[in-house]
């Protein structure tokens, strides 16, 4: 296959990874094993076939050996990492007001990220030709080859068709419904690609943070609201068709009359997301210079001990918290992560949560829970992302898709 018009391989047409070539790689890769005597050991191969299986690895440029900085007698000893530039992963998290770009090497370390200004109801196609073109720039300026992007993957607000790869009547998001976002990217990156809700990387991102235990569940505050679920085995819980975690429509406890973007009124995200808070406040959401205007106003609001500012947070806190003693009686989580933009107030955020969920939910299911906000703030999906991509890099049709694509390109060691 032609370098320019190298694609994503289809996983039916793979070959099956040795399982000894999955072995090397996988102890490596996790730091279990970082020199050939150890992956002998530990794996029970022959060094002779560890041997092969490393020279392989290394030969494509998946793994290096480097000699070690430790002294030692005799020969010093040759340390296996897993080679920086053995590919590299592509991540977009979109939001309604904003999106967040980045690119990380496969050990899941970021290379680089910054923040894209494009609001999500300017369409699909403005949307992706803008978030696609500053990937592809930051691939460039940090000199990655492009024909080594591994995995792209995209976070959109709204309910998304994972195995089709794109979302699913989403509201607030004009001519987003059924586009085929994971083909757009596919073609674009000629890598596979995959689509999922922001909420469900949130939670991924969290998931992978000091303390969090699992399950989680990850509640993500921001023009809407959205949950993701992470379980005991560290998987996302999507429910059958996507649908799992868009807790925004579900009636509040408060009820009310707010129209909800569904046409329904009630909804919860209709009276206690930032932009239902900030619109009863009469603060704009944004502006031209700053697209988290509102939500920084609202906090300086707040810290002066606005009386109408503090009483409408409270009472959103109390709405999202009846909300989630329900979810907690339903999945009976190990820990409560509250993220999006309402997060940066944690304390009051966090106080009427707290104080709902432990109202409502009987002692089993709280007593050992434990109620935060995110850890990484507005770079947990970008790190969910990451910890996506990583995990399908690394599955078996991941691993022999490496090896395909980089044996039908050049040698690696001249890529």
């Amino acid at each position: 296959m032609h370098k320019g018009e190298r694609r994503a391989t289809d996983a039916a047409l793979l070959p099956a990874v040795p399982s000894a070539l999955r072995s090397v790689l996988d102890l490596v890769v996790s730091g279990e094993a970082t020199s050939r005597a150890e992956i002998a050991r530990r794996s029970g191969l022959a060094r002779s076939t560890v041997g092969q299986q490393v020279d392989h690895l290394v030969g494509r440029g998946i793994l290096q050996e480097l000699g070690s900085s430790e002294s030692v007698r005799g020969r010093p000893p040759r340390v296996l990492t897993l080679s920086p530039r053995a590919g590299t992963i592509a991540v977009a998290d979109v939001d309604t007001l904003e999106s967040r770009v980045a690119i990380a090497d496969l050990t899941g370390r970021v290379i680089a990220q910054e923040t894209v200004d494009i609001r999500v109801d300017a369409g699909p196609d403005a949307v992706l030709e803008t978030v696609t073109g500053r990937l592809t720039s930051l691939l460039a300026a940090h000199e990655r080859d492009p024909d080594r992007v591994r995995e792209v993957v995209m976070g959109l607000p709204g309910p998304v068709d994972f195995q089709r790869g794109c979302p699913v009547q989403p509201t607030g998001m004009p001519g987003w419904d059924g586009y085929p976002v994971a083909e757009w990217l596919t073609r674009t990156f000629r890598a596979p690609a995959v689509v999922d809700n922001d909420s469900n990387l949130m939670a991924l991102g969290e998931a992978g943070q000091d303390g969090m235990d699992t399950p989680l569940l990850c509640i993500k505050i921001a023009t809407g609201i959205g949950a993701g679920v992470i379980t005991t085995d560290g998987e996302v819980y999507r429910g059958a068709d996507g649908a799992a975690g868009d807790i925004g429509h579900i009636p509040a406890v408060g009820g009310g009359d707010a129209l909800c973007s569904c046409g329904n009124v009630g909804c919860v995200g209709a009276i206690a997301s930032h932009r239902s808070i900030l619109r009863g406040l009469g603060i704009p959401e944004s502006t031209d210079d700053d697209p988290l205007y509102g939500v920084h106003v609202l906090a300086e609001r707040v810290a002066d001990n606005d009386p109408p500012a503090v009483r409408a947070l409270r009472q959103a806190a109390t709405e999202i918290g009846e909300i989630a003693a329900m979810l907690v009686y339903m999945f009976n989580p190990r820990t409560l992560v509250l993220g999006g933009p309402l997060s940066e107030l944690r304390d009051d955020l966090l106080s009427g949560v707290r104080a709902a969920v432990y109202q409502r939910a009987l002692p089993l299911a709280t007593r050992k829970l434990t109620i935060t906000t995110a850890q990484l703030g507005n770079g947990s999906g970008v790190h969910g992302g990451i910890a996506l991509a990583t995990r399908d890099v690394f599955s078996p049709e991941g691993i022999a898709r490496m090896l395909v694509e980089d044996a039908e390109g050049a040698p690696a060691a001249g890529r």
